[in-house]
């Protein structure tokens, strides 16, 4: 009986979709698949999106929810917030709805309203008013989404992320700058403006409003004290970050970050208390930067130890090629361990003078305490624990260990490029030659990196459950519920993107 409803949402969208594409050349509103799924015994249709570059979870995000997209004006009341996660490879929207208990309500049959656009900004280097007019689709589908009365008070805010910073400062600002023209005039769209919500957003902010975004679906927020809370590492393709609340005299000991542009504390008031959150961005330490960072450490002639046996040639990030053949005996996991060691950079001096104050790479650690009793560790650590069959990657979560990652790594380092193909499947082949040395990495990471011990349970992550919803824990979220929260007059804001 519901074949026929459904046919007509996707006619619908699909034209919708076709008008956008025709309404706004070089711009890609993507859709690529219907897939059919289940809420509180009710039928949704949502729309996927298979590739991202900014996170390899993107496809597990609905794009469109049709409901919201044929009739997004009947969304209901509440308090909106509309973020812009500007990526390398896309714009992404996002639209969150809360109650006035700040408890996140679904727009239509989603819990939020999400559509991409592609490409991304940094694509229009040079173009500034191209670049701008490439989220004009996004723009109205938030006007149509937000209630009209609820317009003027639902801020809009954009980060952008790595491809913006990598195309240089002026070009980066000349967008920018047409953006928040485009947003704050020629749009029309009338959202709450500041022109410092629209900026490039850096890596420790990232860190801080995932921590948010996270300890708010777990419902860790406005109970008991910090140490209530959970912490989080979040590894991506170029970066890493760490965030967890410490306390207040944890806070007053912070020292400065080497880099004028970067802190390690921000406090935030969230759910009637004050958090401490300490976090900090890792850059090139992410799971592919962190590659040529491990060939980079080679001790043991021109061959890498952590390269499968077999393979010969270059591994190319951001342009680069560097050599990754593998010795004639293959890999080998105790070297490996040691090229890996010296890539993490153990022995740096450490930014402030005591005994086991910093992770690695001279990085001051926060002190440690019982923000990070609870961790969970997202994004790579789940897709590869899922893929080297650690974990079941049909779960949103699982528990495990760093020595589970040991134990994988010990398996995959013995294997040539061949019988690694063999047994993991799931492993694009591209990557099968790496699985020793991102084994490896992510064991040395959490164990002398950041100091865990081997059997620390920890939760591996790709969503988390909600209510009736499985969210995808991310920084825009976490942004939208700072935009929302109530301000405190004794509240530090440590961080500029507000």
């Amino acid at each position: 009986m519901a074949a026929r409803p459904v046919a007509a949402t996707v006619l619908l969208l699909s034209l919708q979709l076709a008008w956008w594409s025709s309404s706004y050349p070089g711009v890609q509103v993507l859709a690529d698949a219907a897939v059919l799924g289940r809420k509180a015994g009710g039928l949704l249709l949502a729309m996927r999106d298979g590739n991202d570059d900014d996170n390899d979870n993107d496809n597990d995000k609905p794009v469109i929810n049709a409901e919201s997209s044929v009739n997004a004006a009947a969304a209901g009341p509440g308090r909106y917030a509309v973020i812009f996660d500007a990526g390398s490879t896309g714009t992404r929207m996002h639209v969150f709805r809360f109650d006035n208990h700040m408890d996140l309500v679904g727009i239509g049959h989603g819990i939020e309203f999400f559509a991409k656009v592609k490409p991304g900004l940094s694509s229009y280097a040079g173009e500034p008013q191209e670049a701008a007019n490439s989220i004009l689709p996004l723009l109205k589908k938030a006007k149509r989404v937000v209630p009209s009365e609820l317009i003027e008070k639902t801020p809009l805010k954009l980060g952008a992320t790595a491809g913006l910073r990598l195309i240089g400062d002026e070009q980066a600002d000349k967008i920018l700058e047409a953006v928040r023209d485009l947003v704050h005039t020629k749009s029309k769209t009338q959202f709450q403006y500041n022109p410092d919500w629209i900026n490039v957003i850096e890596g420790y902010q990232e860190g801080s409003y995932l921590w948010v975004a996270l300890n708010y679906l777990l419902d860790k927020l406005g109970v008991g004290d910090y140490s209530q809370t959970v912490g989080v590492v979040d590894m991506g393709g170029g970066s890493l970050q760490m965030a967890y609340a410490i306390s207040a005299k944890d806070a007053a000991k912070a020292p400065k970050a080497p880099d004028a542009d970067d802190r390690y504390v921000t406090r935030e008031y969230l759910k009637g208390k004050d958090y401490n959150i300490y976090a900090h961005s890792y850059l090139h330490y992410g799971a592919f930067a962190a590659r040529v960072k491990i060939l980079d450490a080679k001790k043991y002639g021109q061959f890498s130890s952590c390269m499968l046996r077999g393979f010969k040639g270059n591994y190319t990030y951001n342009g680069q090629q560097h050599d990754a053949t593998a010795s004639p005996e293959g890999a080998v996991y105790g070297k490996c361990r040691e090229e890996v060691a010296k890539a993490l950079n153990l022995s740096a001096p450490c930014v402030i003078s005591c005994c086991g104050c910093c992770t690695f790479n001279g990085v001051w650690s926060g002190g440690g305490g019982p923000g990070l009793d609870t961790l969970y560790l997202a994004s790579s650590f789940h897709f590869l624990a899922a893929q080297v069959g650690m974990i079941d990657g049909k779960l949103p979560s699982a528990k495990s260990t760093p020595s589970a990652f040991r134990v994988a790594a010990k398996k995959a380092c013995q294997m040539s490029v061949e019988e690694a193909k063999a047994a993991y499947p799931g492993v694009q082949d591209i990557h099968v030659p790496y699985l020793c040395m991102d084994l490896t990495y992510q064991y040395t990471l959490l164990v002398d990196g950041f100091g865990l011990k081997s059997i620390k349970k920890v939760t591996l992550v790709s969503k988390v459950k909600h209510g009736e919803y499985y969210v995808q824990a991310a920084w825009p979220l976490g942004t939208a519920i700072e935009a929302l929260s109530p301000k405190m007059g004794h509240r530090h804001r440590a961080h500029g993107f507000e």
